[in-house]
């Protein structure tokens, strides 16, 4: 394949790369609120690179990963105001091909590139390589993807937007701060907690039922004060980490995903150690009777640093085939 372009826009941030013989090379990341649209900001992106407009056209495609339900020329973007007219792209940018996929589609293709070296296990198991496998990770949002492998050596991506189903409820606690949250959004997401400005939304919840002075005002403090032993930032990543098992572990069972979960994202890195001592791998088989479906299926903890960009290389390169 020759050099094309890949990108992996989330709500904040908008990575681009180079791909080039299954690599990624010249990697950058840009902030989505300093640019009017895609456009702008690969157009910033190649200048930065030297490479006048039309010449990623010229010798290759473009693949974007979007946050959203990707279909039809125009795309908008589920957590920022950019948004996309395929046509209108290629002509303005001298683009012979774009392909659009959405951003967790392209973070599953990213796992069937990881080294050994870029995750950490959760839960000890064995993949079923014939099942699915679970991608699910927050950022700006929650993504939830699943991942196939096809008969001939390839892959494929389901999209979707698990991120949006209701927020699971399994103890008399979680409830209360249900009823909280629903007291201040209504219809309760697990995107509401389960994404960066949802653990500052949950630490507020907390304080509010533990009758807490919320001295914290963004989730890096509230990370922060955890990692540093503050009790209530701590009970508060307990909680978020338990309610991302109760979602996990409800996409593995309605997926037979016993193919392995991937734990995904730029919020759970951040703090792995206490996420690994955490309620994780406890909620995430709270399932009653089914509680023994989740004995041997792996778990791991992705800590690679652009999965969805690489996924995108490879979306881009099944796609050329």
């Amino acid at each position: 394949m020759k050099l094309a372009l890949v990108g992996d826009i989330g709500g904040t941030n908008a990575r681009f790369a180079l791909w080039r013989d299954e690599q990624l090379e010249s990697v950058r990341v840009l902030a989505t609120a300093d640019y009017p649209g895609p456009e702008q900001a690969i157009r910033a992106y190649l200048g930065e690179l030297g490479l006048p407009l039309g010449s990623v056209g010229s010798v290759g495609s473009v693949c974007l990963a979007c946050a959203g339900p990707v279909s039809g020329d125009l795309f908008r973007f589920t957590n920022n105001h950019w948004r996309i007219s395929r046509t209108a792209f290629c002509r303005e940018l001298q683009v012979r091909e774009l392909l659009l996929v959405n951003d967790f589609s392209a973070m599953a293709l990213g796992m069937t590139r990881l080294r050994d070296d870029e995750r950490l296990q959760v839960c000890p198991g064995v993949a079923a390589s014939d099942r699915p496998v679970v991608v699910i990770g927050p950022g700006t949002g929650l993504g939830v993807g699943t991942l196939l492998a096809l008969a001939d050596g390839s892959w494929r991506a389901v999209p979707g937007e698990g991120g949006h189903v209701d927020l699971p409820i399994g103890t008399p606690r979680e409830a209360e701060l249900w009823q909280q949250l629903y007291s201040q959004l209504g219809h309760v997401r697990a995107e509401d907690v389960l994404s960066g400005s949802g653990l500052l939304l949950l630490y507020r919840a907390v304080c509010v039922l533990d009758g807490h002075d919320a001295r914290l005002n963004s989730p890096a403090e509230v990370t922060a004060a955890a990692l540093a032993g503050d009790a209530v930032a701590v009970a508060v990543l307990e909680q978020f980490c338990c309610w991302l098992g109760r979602a996990a572990g409800n996409n593995v069972l309605s997926l037979g995903a016993r193919g392995g979960v991937y734990i995904v994202g730029g919020v759970v890195p951040r703090f792995a150690e206490l996420f690994l001592a955490s309620g994780f791998a406890r909620c995430l088989r709270d399932k009653g009777r089914m509680s023994d479906y989740f004995d041997g299926i792996p778990v791991w903890l992705v800590t690679a640093e652009y999965p969805g960009l690489m996924g995108a290389g490879v979306a881009l390169q099944q796609a050329s085939v």
